[in-house]
């Protein structure tokens, strides 16, 4: 095993020595870069604002579970398939709708990345234009989940 200066370790260097030296060459090898870069960033844009968008999705979610019984129950029921959903247990208790929501974070960030994938593939997206969606959204996200912002959520 070599080190960044292609010298040789001693045959009798402990292995914690050479793993050391290993990770010294981490940054490295990130810094030089890929031989063969990305052409287009559509792809890497559209895992990231999906992500966002399966946030902003849950918390619609939870806004319409909150204000009616009848919702809540329905989105309950898609979320049945997580385990502890509903134990049924008193000591253990269950998660609840919140598994419901779970569901549809995870529904709407695989749909969107399929799409915005298909949509942006073979397209140049700005960072910029990157940033101001993923920003945007999750800032949406944060400030649905504030109370004050929506008084009819009940903070019981």
């Amino acid at each position: 095993m070599t080190n960044t200066r292609s010298k040789k370790l001693p045959a009798n260097t402990p292995i914690y020595g050479k793993v050391w030296e290993t990770l010294k060459q981490f940054p490295a090898g990130l810094a030089k870069g890929s031989d063969k870069p990305p052409a287009t960033s559509g792809p890497a844009a559209a895992a990231l604002i999906s992500a966002g968008i399966g946030c902003f999705t849950m918390m619609v979610t939870h806004h319409l579970a909150d204000t009616s019984k009848e919702r809540e129950k329905f989105i309950w029921g898609l979320g049945k398939w997580i385990p502890g959903s509903d134990t049924g247990d008193k000591l253990w208790g269950n998660i609840g709708s919140y598994t419901g929501k779970e569901t549809m974070l995870l529904v709407g960030w695989l749909v969107s990345w399929i799409i915005l994938h298909q949509l942006l593939k073979n397209k140049q997206v700005k960072t910029s234009t990157i940033f101001l969606w993923i920003f945007g959204l999750f800032v949406a996200s944060t400030a649905m989940s504030w109370h004050p912002m929506f008084p009819y959520l009940p903070l019981v």
